[in-house]
C-alpha cells in the first residue's frame, strides 16, 4: 500500500516519464539510499539503483569539491544503450532518471530541472 503523503511525488516521477517516450525509469531517493518514490519497470531492482544512485551523487559531490570546480549539478552515466542521470533535490534526497540512447540530453536535463524544483518543496 503506498503511502497517501506520497502521491505528490509520484505524480512529478509521471510527468517526467510522459515527457519523453525515452525516459524509462524515474526515482527518488534518500542520500541514505532508501526509495521515497520511483517508476520502474518491473525488471529494475529498485532498492540497489536506488543506493547506488544515492552513492554516485555523494561521490560526485566529493569529486567537484576536491577538483574546486564548484557545487555539483548533476552526476551524468553513459552506458552502451543509454544513459542515467541523478541531480539533488534537497539536502537529503536525489532524482535519479533512466532514459534510452536516443533522448535529447537538452530536453532531458530540462525535464529534469523542473522536477527538481517541484520535488524540493516535496521531500
Amino acid at each position: 500500500m503506498s503511502d497517501p503523503s506520497h502521491e505528490p511525488i509520484r505524480a512529478v516521477l509521471h510527468d517526467i516519464l510522459k515527457s519523453s517516450p525515452h525516459i524509462t525509469a524515474a526515482a527518488v531517493v534518500r542520500l541514505s539510499g532508501l526509495i521515497v518514490v520511483s517508476a520502474m519497470p518491473y525488471y529494475i531492482q529498485e532498492e540497489r539503483v536506488s543506493a547506488m544512485s544515492a552513492v554516485m551523487l555523494m561521490l560526485g559531490e566529493r569529486l567537484t569539491g576536491a577538483m574546486k570546480n564548484g557545487q555539483l549539478n548533476k552526476v551524468y552515466v553513459r552506458g552502451e544503450t543509454g544513459h542515467i542521470v541523478i541531480t539533488s533535490v534537497g539536502e537529503d534526497a536525489a532524482l535519479s532518471i533512466n532514459a534510452g540512447d536516443e533522448v535529447p540530453l537538452g530536453l532531458l536535463f530540462i525535464e529534469m530541472e523542473l522536477a527538481a524544483e517541484k520535488l524540493r518543496g516535496l521531500v
